[in-house]
């Protein structure tokens, strides 16, 4: 098996380790008392001493692990687009283990998810080492501009009356934008360290992933708290994602097919993975359909 295959492979593992711990966690957040950023020692106590949410960040860090594995052995927006598929697993774990309703509109979503997927492994060219080197300039920009923006989409809700559970999206979507800095940091890191052996830890990169990550784990628990679990984990996994998918190509400078009609096969996979991610939120709605036509009919 080859490098890049290995890390598929760690990436793929990975998706479906992240998304079961989303779960675990939605259901640990939910019994938790709110969380409060002005005190977030005692809000960590309050969510860690869930059974439930603790299980799930025993399971995140298992998942973290294959993600770190997955980018020290393959360019950064193939791991992303193989963790894409994450959100098709989602809506299958969502409903097979914890109750969700999966509909047709949901395996349309892994119909396009799997065609998409195939297409870039068709069209992606022969890439040689694991692409973690990077610009300095390209780097700082794009992480000071993800940052700012999971800033403002924390705080903004907060200066307008917004429903709880679309303050829960805009979390979510803060949440994976602030895991998609982090991700790009850590790829970052794994170049460094490839060359300069545990002193390439010692960067402001390392600093970054690290505010990001704690950043996120706020933000993520406090949207899956206020939102329902599956758009919540779908929006915070496809914000990752694409954050990830972007860094690859921008910062990275991870190649695109050489000729013209791979670029456009490409662009088409892309935008197949993107219209899968927004088909997966369905399974909820579908169970609030549900739930209502149960309750008009017991009335009855």
């Amino acid at each position: 098996m080859s490098t890049q295959s290995l890390g598929i492979l760690f990436a793929l593992l990975c998706a479906f380790a992240t998304n079961l711990a989303f779960l675990y966690k939605h259901r640990g957040a939910c019994a938790a008392a709110p969380v409060d950023i002005r005190h977030p020692l005692a809000s960590a106590a309050s969510l860690f001493k869930s059974p439930w949410f603790a299980l799930g960040m025993g399971v995140a860090v298992v998942g973290w692990v294959f993600h770190v594995a997955a980018m020290a052995l393959a360019p950064l927006s193939i791991v992303q687009v193989v963790l894409a598929g994450g959100l098709v697993l989602l809506a299958v774990m969502a409903d097979r283990l914890f109750g969700f309703q999966v509909g047709r509109r949901q395996w349309c979503g892994l119909a396009a998810m799997a065609i998409g997927l195939g297409l870039i492994a068709l069209t992606q060219p022969a890439i040689h080492g694991n692409h973690s080197s990077y610009s300095l300039v390209a780097m700082t920009a794009f992480e000071g501009g993800l940052l700012g923006l999971g800033g403002l989409l924390i705080a903004g809700p907060r200066m307008v009356a917004v429903r709880d559970e679309h303050h829960g999206l805009a979390l979510g979507a803060a949440a994976g934008l602030l895991f998609g800095v982090s991700d790009v940091a850590i790829k970052a890191l794994t170049g460094l360290v490839g060359m300069d052996g545990l002193l390439g830890l010692v960067s402001p990169w390392m600093m970054v992933a690290i505010i990001a990550s704690i950043t996120a784990f706020y933000a993520s628990a406090r949207g899956l708290q206020n939102g329902e679990a599956v758009p919540v984990i779908a929006i915070t996994g496809t914000a990752a994602n694409i954050a990830g998918i972007a860094g690859g190509i921008l910062v990275f400078d991870d190649p695109l097919p050489g000729d013209a009609f791979g670029i456009i096969l490409q662009s088409l996979a892309f935008v197949l993975v993107i219209v899968a991610a927004a088909l997966t939120p369905g399974p909820v709605r579908a169970a609030r359909v549900d739930s209502a036509a149960a309750g008009s009919a017991a009335a009855a």
